[in-house]
């Protein structure tokens, strides 16, 4: 199928502070659907979901803002499974690294051998127990694999959302000092495939396609989350919390282009593009452009693969 469905998630609920709500509405005023809908694609504007900002809640400093983030993840899972009853793949805006446990639970409905493509400079391993602020954004892997608020992490069809093993942490940066040491030590005892921003500087087209092929092996329907600050913040300083040494934003964009010319594709997740640090616009127009390029070029090599 050639459908592709938006939907816009303007949460930061899970965040550390406000900005990523407004994200999906400046793709939206860079152009994102329009240049989707004069490609050969069909395209379905779903439109956004209601907006929910961060807020302080110092009663819950190991859990901040647990209510919102699942009720913002429950109504992602709904959106997206609406997309996929629709044969359509979610192309979903985001908003804040949390709302992939809703995406990954509403194409769970559907597809149960499911693999996650992380594209992320972090691990987000941090749960309830030894996060050092409380912020979900930084505990989403960890509930996605099990381990954390039973309110995210039995949020799905099945416990746990995903297994390891079906799960590749792609670009993560430990230079960048926002991996935590809980994080790295889950990281080393994991059995999820990890590739670090260092083995994928050397070539991102190359690695690209060796961690799809082995995931490829493992799935039939691959998700792809893409988190902003896999790129370096000097080229590209508007994630959320910004990642030194991160990929440039041209190696980051050809493991994009390899991720979703995958005939198993089944859906993308864009997350921590914090839309105050972009107020003219130029850096939302720049990802809109290469993210609808990259789609319209898998579009022939998905559009007769395996995903709904």
């Amino acid at each position: 199928m050639h459908k592709i469905a938006i939907i816009g998630v303007p949460s930061s609920a899970g965040a550390r502070h406000t900005g990523q709500e407004r994200a999906p509405s400046l793709f939206r005023r860079q152009g994102f659907v329009q240049r989707l809908q004069s490609s050969q694609l069909e395209v379905n504007d779903l439109g956004d979901l209601p907006e929910v900002s961060f807020r302080p809640d110092p009663q819950n400093p190991k859990c901040q803002n647990l209510d919102l983030v699942r009720d913002v993840a429950q109504q992602v899972a709904d959106a997206v499974s609406r997309a996929v009853q629709a044969r359509a793949r979610p192309i979903v805006l985001g908003g804040d690294c949390t709302i992939t446990l809703g995406v990954l639970s509403g194409l769970l409905r559907h597809f149960p051998d499911l693999g996650l493509m992380y594209v992320d400079g972090d691990v987000d391993l941090n749960t309830p127990a030894d996060t050092p602020s409380g912020i979900f954004d930084g505990m989403g892997m960890a509930h996605i694999i099990g381990e954390g608020a039973d309110a995210l992490t039995r949020l799905g069809p099945r416990y746990p959302l995903m297994p390891e093993e079906n799960i590749v942490l792609f670009g993560y940066n430990p230079d960048a000092g926002c991996i935590d040491a809980p994080e790295v030590q889950r990281l080393q005892q994991c059995s999820m495939t990890g590739y670090a921003v260092t083995q994928v500087r050397s070539n991102s087209a190359r690695v690209a396609r060796e961690a799809l092929e082995r995931l490829e092996q493992r799935v039939t329907h691959i998700l792809v989350h893409f988190d902003v600050d896999v790129i370096d913040d000097v080229d590209f300083p508007v994630a959320d919390v910004p990642h030194h040494n991160g990929l440039a934003f041209s190696q980051a964009m050809e493991a994009l282009r390899a991720f979703v010319s995958s005939p198993r594709f089944a859906g993308l997740v864009i997350t921590e593009f914090n839309a105050d640090r972009d107020p003219e616009g130029a850096y939302a127009e720049q990802l809109v452009t290469a993210i609808t390029e990259a789609l319209n070029e898998g579009n022939p090599r998905w559009a007769k693969g395996h995903a709904a």
